[in-house]
């Protein structure tokens, strides 16, 4: 797995992103039963102000929020609740999934009323992005409830807990 990390905010550096990213993803991927080899993965770790202004230009919601994700291929499934096609590498074993950005001030908000470790969070965060590059989504009901699952389940193999129960 190739990952493009680009740390905006140095703040960032605590939680040590780069290796939540790497250990989210991969866990992501194996889950899925998607080989990693050749998959590439832009990540931006900004601030508020950043998030706010990239919602506002791709969503057209002027508010920060905790993570953003851009697709690289529509794998998403036509049947609400069904398994997203899986991602397909081009003719030289590549397969760009997309880019992720997530944001520092409202992670770490999010993290502290919740009571749970920010790099816990993040990494939740990470799985939640990645899933969306991977075609799933939380519109439909029965998607996200498809979606939640394996975010628990993914989270549970790292040793952290269902992000969905208090």
């Amino acid at each position: 797995m190739q990952l493009d990390l680009t740390i905006e905010d140095d703040r960032w550096a605590r939680p040590g992103i780069a290796m939540l990213a790497v250990t989210a993803f991969a866990a992501t991927l194996a889950h899925l039963g998607i080989d990693g080899t050749g998959c590439e993965i832009s990540l931006l770790a900004c601030d508020d102000d950043r998030i706010a202004a990239l919602n506002a230009e791709f969503r057209d919601r002027s508010a920060p929020t905790n993570v953003l994700s851009w697709p690289a291929a529509d794998l998403a499934a036509e049947a609400a609740g069904a398994a997203p096609r899986p991602p397909v590498p081009d003719i030289m074993g590549e397969t760009a999934l997309g880019d992720i950005a997530i944001a520092y001030d409202t992670c770490a908000r999010e993290a502290e009323a919740a009571g749970k470790p920010l790099s816990d969070h993040a990494t939740h965060l990470l799985v939640h992005g990645l899933l969306h590059l991977l075609g799933y989504d939380h519109v439909r009901d029965t998607d996200a409830t498809l979606m939640e699952r394996h975010e628990t389940e993914i989270l549970g193999r790292l040793g952290l807990d269902d992000p969905y129960r208090d």
